[in-house]
């Protein structure tokens, strides 16, 4: 099942960020890739470099298990985890490219604070306001329970990690400065990653 995590992360890399950044660039001109934003060193940076590590550790952790370097954790390593795992990874590849999609022209990956995009609150985005990073954290559950060696477990929580500060300290200050109150009230009505969880 090692195989397979890989070849699922190989191809949620591919869909996500390779297809998306080509539709991006074919409708608007533009990748929509702002890379690492913020002052090297500053906390901003450190949350945009760590999102670089967490990519390499979760494609680095099946190639470790497949060559032996790790070994899968007993407690999980299991038929019905493992397959329970690629179920929830498929899941969370479509839920991510369904809310990139339902994202528009509005995507992007990073911030410019010089750049005015649209406020998308319709759809997927009514019910929480970061649907692609939920896709994201059932991906990455689903294929560390694929291949569930140390390295995937700390893969995975340094995700969720890194992804918390971005959202908290790079992304909602700028969408509290580009768009206000309606920003504001947004945020008091849809949650941060599930419905309901994290308004205010």
């Amino acid at each position: 099942m090692a195989v397979s995590a890989l070849i699922l992360s190989l191809i949620f890399a591919a869909a996500a960020f390779g297809w998306r950044t080509w539709w991006q660039w074919h409708r608007t001109g533009t990748t929509g890739f702002h890379g690492i934003s913020g002052r090297p060193g500053s906390l901003e940076w450190l949350v945009g470099v760590g999102l670089v590590v967490v990519l390499v550790v979760e494609l680095a952790a099946p190639i470790l298990q497949l060559a032996g370097v790790v070994a899968p954790i007993p407690l999980l390593d299991r038929p019905i985890v493992q397959w329970s795992g690629l179920i929830v990874a498929l899941a969370g590849i479509g839920g991510t490219l369904y809310a990139q999609h339902a994202m528009g022209e509005s995507w992007r990956i990073g911030v410019d604070k010089a750049e005015h995009t649209t406020l998308v609150r319709s759809g997927i985005f009514g019910l929480v306001r970061n649907p692609i990073f939920t896709g994201m954290f059932v991906f990455a559950a689903g294929v560390t329970a694929m291949a569930p060696n140390p390295v995937a477990v700390l893969g995975f929580l340094l995700l969720v990690t890194v992804i918390e500060l971005q959202v908290r300290i790079v992304e909602e200050p700028y969408l509290r400065a580009e768009h206000g109150d309606d920003y504001r009230s947004y945020a008091a009505e849809v949650g941060r990653f599930v419905p309901a969880v994290g308004r205010g």
